[in-house]
């Protein structure tokens, strides 16, 4: 089915029988992108007393608990929730739309002064075509499939220059997504600047923008613009396992 949608004056196309999507499957074990030292996703069987639930071993159905950890397992969705004290805060009842204009690009860290690997601003406005976009994918180089099972705790992975996050939200782009653990350092004392800054925790809050992280953006798909489809699970927390799916978006010319 191909749709016909409105941006920057122009009309594209979107063909929703060709989806990209850029989340890590979830698998049991250490087959998984982990961070922050979460421990690895378990699918348990579920046994009582006669009953297994594992057709394998003989059970009449697969019946099974599944347990991770959203901010460190996997493609993961999160809100302003993860950084505030009122559990009633959650992704599922801040997110009510899920279709969006997004924008891919592609960006290599930069060593900086104390051996950190930094995404900076000036890289982005380099390479940003969109910005009135609702949405922005950063991928970033190198772009090899061990993303999909690195092992991220303690390794001190590149995160976003907090002016950067910064730019974002003044430009209005609401939901960003990236192939990293986290936007920012992986220690920094707790200052969260570039999680802050995205969601100007100063006020006023946006409250209805969101970050994905551990995502993979495979190199055949090329930077430029697309639709966004964000699904996440009903969950009432501050963040969910998510599948951000893309659609490209070309040029519609009546």
């Amino acid at each position: 089915m191909i749709i016909t949608l409105h941006f920057n004056a122009k009309q594209w196309q979107a063909d929703f029988s060709q989806p990209l999507d850029i989340s890590i499957p979830l698998k049991e074990g250490d087959l998984n992108p982990t961070c922050y030292y979460a421990e690895p996703v378990k699918f348990e069987t579920i046994e009582m007393g006669n009953f297994i639930g594992s057709v394998e071993r003989g059970g009449s159905v697969n019946y099974q608990k599944v347990s991770l950890t959203p901010h460190g397992n996997g493609t993961h969705t999160e809100c302003y929730g993860h950084l505030v004290a009122d559990p009633k805060v959650t992704l599922n009842s801040l997110l009510k739309t899920f279709h969006f204009i997004t924008e891919v690009i592609s960006l290599r860290p930069m060593s900086v002064g104390n051996g950190d690997m930094l995404i900076t601003l000036e890289s982005l406005k380099q390479q940003i075509k969109h910005p009135t976009a609702k949405a922005l994918v950063i991928r970033t180089h190198p772009n090899d499939d061990q993303k999909k099972t690195r092992q991220y705790s303690g390794t001190n992975p590149p995160y976003l220059e907090a002016a950067l996050t910064q730019y974002l939200a003044e430009n209005g782009i609401e939901h960003l997504l990236l192939d990293l653990p986290s936007v920012d350092r992986e220690v920094d004392g707790g200052a969260l600047s570039a999680h802050k800054a995205f969601w100007k925790l100063e006020g006023p809050v946006r409250k209805h923008c969101t970050i994905t992280e551990l995502t993979y953006v495979p190199e055949h798909v090329p930077d430029g613009l697309y639709l966004l489809n964000l699904q996440i699970t009903s969950l009432e927390i501050d963040a969910s396992p998510s599948k951000p799916v893309l659609y490209k978006l070309t040029e519609f010319l009546p």
